[in-house]
Formats: C-alpha cells, sequence, structure tokens
C-alpha cells in the first residue's frame, strides 16, 4: 500500500470512529460512572468485535452478509432491542444514597471488566452499520496490483489503532464528567441521559434502512 493512499485511508478511519454512535456514548459514560480506565477496558469488548468483523469482511463472508436481507434485518433488530433495553437499564439503575466516606467512587458499583467489555462487545456487533462500512469503505484503498491480505492486514490495524485511540478520547471526556457528579441526584441526572440517549439509539437503528446505512 503506497504512503499517501495509507494517510488517506487513516484520516477517513479516525473521522469514521470519532462520528457520535452507541459505542461512543457507552465509552463516555463509563468513564463518567467509572472513570477512565473503566472505559477503556470496556473498549476492549469493541475492538473484539470489529477485529470479528474486518476478518469477516477479508474472508468474503461480508459481502455475502450486506448483501443479506434477512441478516441485515436480524442484527439491525437484534441491535435495536439491545440498546433500548440498555437505556432503560441506565434509566433505572440503582444509585446509592449514602455513600458515607467512600465518596463519588460509592455511587455507582462499577459491574466488573467482563461486563463492560460484554456490553461494548454486544453494542458493536449488533450494529449492521458496521459490517457495511467495512464492506464498502475498506474496498475502495485496495490496490489490485498488491497483494490483497497484506493490504486489508494494514488497513484492518490502522483502523484498529484509531478506534482506539477515539474510545480513549472519549473515555478521558467522560473522566472530566465524573469529576462534576458529587451526589447520588446527579448520578440520576447522568443515568437519565444516558439512558435517554441509548433508547434514542435503538430507536434510530430500527429505522435505518439498507440504503440509508450505505450512504
Amino acid at each position: 500500500m503506497q504512503f499517501d493512499t495509507w494517510l488517506l485511508f487513516a484520516g477517513a478511519a479516525i473521522a469514521l470512529a470519532m462520528a457520535p454512535g452507541p459505542n461512543n456514548l457507552l465509552a463516555i459514560f463509563n468513564g463518567a460512572r467509572y472513570g477512565v480506565s473503566s472505559a477503556a477496558v470496556g473498549g476492549i469488548g469493541r475492538v473484539v468485535a470489529f477485529v470479528l468483523m474486518i476478518g469477516v469482511t477479508a474472508a468474503g463472508l461480508g459481502v455475502v452478509l450486506a448483501a443479506s436481507e434477512t441478516a441485515f434485518l436480524i442484527i439491525k433488530w437484534g441491535g435495536a432491542v439491545y440498546l433500548v433495553w440498555l437505556g432503560i437499564k441506565s434509566w433505572f439503575a440503582k444509585v446509592n444514597e449514602d455513600t458515607g466516606d467512600l465518596g463519588q467512587t460509592a455511587l455507582m458499583v462499577n459491574p466488573g471488566p467482563f461486563k463492560l467489555a460484554k456490553t461494548e462487545f454486544l453494542t458493536a456487533i449488533g450494529n449492521p452499520k458496521a459490517i457495511l462500512i467495512f464492506t464498502a469503505f475498506f474496498p475502495q484503498f485496495l490496490d489490485p496490483a498488491e497483494a490483497y491480505g497484506q493490504q486489508f492486514l494494514i488497513m484492518g490495524v490502522t483502523f484498529i489503532a484509531m478506534e482506539v485511540s477515539v474510545l480513549l478520547g472519549y473515555g478521558l471526556l467522560g473522566g472530566q464528567v465524573k469529576g462534576l457528579i458529587k451526589s447520588a441526584r446527579h448520578m440520576r441526572i447522568l443515568n437519565r441521559i444516558s439512558g435517554s440517549l441509548l433508547v434514542g439509539a435503538g430507536v434510530l437503528l430500527a429505522l435505518t434502512d439498507r440504503s440509508r446505512t450505505a450512504a
């Protein structure tokens, strides 16, 4: 892959990674609730999901999935229902009223690294827009005169690196919000904002059709 082609791809990849979406919302709110390190750990789930999707695309199965109306609808509705469920769960999340000397960190119980990562993984894997982006985006930068596998590997590693940088950035943003949360009331407000946005994201995903997604 030529350096100028890679540079163009990297710029487009980071723009895609920075776009507001359910996973980036999770990174912000995980950072705000539990801290930057928890947002980073949760992001591992997203990275695993994207690595799987890139692998599927590289193997050629992504084209099959992108062309299948049934597969698209199953993934779309599964992802939409999951986002709405996450939003409702966030809205009604338990907040500790009396933290004593434990301070702000005890307002919400950290669910642990596995659950944080699992939530990000399921959120990413349940979004059919991701697989369509990979099948439509990556091939535009392939040079038919060069080895296909090597180019796909370079683009895959680059995209994942950009995604990691962005999720850390959103986690840091959430960490700044964390410093403003001083009471149970503040945490409940955060949870309801998070819940509303996730439900909204689920509704938008449910309303998305393939033609609009591909654009």
